[in-house]
């Protein structure tokens, strides 16, 4: 045999062998997620922890597709919704339209009322596009719809990638040139850590999160009824009927919204499926009586044993419990079923630029908008 043809057989299994054993360990690969409706190439980026956690990025909307961990038997599943290719993040309309599926939302995350705010004496307007309010940053330059820079990188505390995009001033209505890198990291603590940081220059609201759906027991479960939840909230946002805060801040004891001890999150939904929510919507305001970043949730599906504690920075916290759901055709050909998964987005107060009570989502020229959100994942 030629050598020269024979030594890149010989590296590669040299490789392979060297990573099984554990003395070389492969982090980050790269590979395509497809090509996008402009013909450009969409990256995608493995990120692997010691224990074999996975998590899958793609540089569409800065977006986690998939995201891989063991169960009590060690049994490892992806855990939240998406698709197989760029095609399904850009498919918006129809029984098979991505409804922000893992994405970085925003320029402002949840609702503004009527699409409308001020800043400094001077109104600005954004798209209407959740009945009579804006959602989610927008319609077609949002986040989660843009390319992103993508740059990969090995840390202490395990591989990551940062996707950094400059939203220019105007783009879906909002003022300034919005800077933002959303940094992804999977350590070797099995946890997913997304850390954001945003400047401009001009004042502009600000409020971003990612919008992972998760099944605990593995994407495409026909339920997430049966899940146990716990929030660390005393109190909650309530809103009108088309989901806007009416600025009070209330509690949840003798609610549906009371999950401050772990309850089964199908037992008390019916009363909220005749509401403007259809189920669980809710934005809930994270007790500060810790320190930052602070618990905000535990979620454990019995089943298969797969817990999830989220910590963060951020004030609230959305709960929503896949109410619009509609069977999607998902990675490998799982539908998604109504109530099948659920969101828990970390997050400033809906509308809150337009509440002046409501902790401020307005940023200057010269600061810098930071968060934090950290999911731990184990099994018991």
């Amino acid at each position: 045999m030629n050598s020269r043809r024979f030594l890149p057989l010989v590296l590669a299994a040299l490789t392979l062998s060297m990573t099984a054993c554990g003395t070389k360990f492969m982090h980050i690969e790269k590979t395509s997620y497809g090509i996008n409706a402009e013909g450009k190439n969409v990256d995608a980026y493995t990120l692997t922890n010691k224990n074999g956690l996975k998590a899958v990025l793609i540089n569409h909307g800065a977006t986690l597709a998939q995201m891989h961990v063991p169960d009590r038997n060690g049994k490892i599943e992806d855990v939240i919704l998406g698709f197989d290719s760029v095609t399904g993040y850009e498919t918006w309309d129809g029984p098979n339209g991505n409804q922000y599926f893992g994405c970085t939302t925003g320029r402002v995350a949840n609702r503004i009322s009527k699409g409308k705010f001020m800043i400094a004496g001077k109104e600005y307007s954004v798209a209407i596009n959740n009945g009579p309010n804006h959602l989610h940053g927008g319609i077609k330059r949002s986040l989660d719809k843009v390319l992103w820079k993508a740059v990969p990188s090995e840390t202490d505390m395990g591989p990551a990638v940062t996707f950094r995009y400059t939203s220019p001033d105007g783009e879906e209505g909002y003022p300034g040139d919005l800077s933002i890198d959303v940094t992804y990291t999977l350590t070797h603590r099995d946890e997913l850590r997304i850390e954001y940081k945003a400047t401009t220059n001009k004042a502009t609201p600000v409020n971003l999160t990612n919008h992972a759906y998760w099944n605990l027991g593995g994407a495409g479960s026909e339920t997430v009824l049966n899940h146990e939840l716990k929030l660390n909230c005393d109190k909650y946002t309530p809103t009108d009927d088309t989901l806007i805060p009416t600025g009070e801040i209330i509690s949840v004891e003798g609610t549906p919204l009371d999950f401050r001890s772990p309850r089964v999150i199908g037992e008390h939904i019916e009363p909220l499926i005749d509401t403007a929510a259809i189920g669980y919507d809710h934005n809930f305001v994270i007790n500060k009586n810790q320190k930052n970043p602070r618990l905000a949730a535990h979620l454990h599906d019995p089943e298969s044993g797969r817990m999830m504690d989220i910590y963060t920075t951020e004030p609230g916290i959305q709960f929503y419990s896949g109410n619009f759901l509609q069977g999607q055709a998902g990675k490998g050909g799982r539908t998604y079923a109504k109530r099948s998964a659920l969101c828990l987005e970390t997050q400033h107060y809906p509308d809150s630029i337009n509440k002046p009570n409501f902790p401020s989502t307005l940023l200057k020229p010269g600061g810098t908008y930071t968060q934090t959100t950290i999911h731990q994942f184990s099994a018991k």
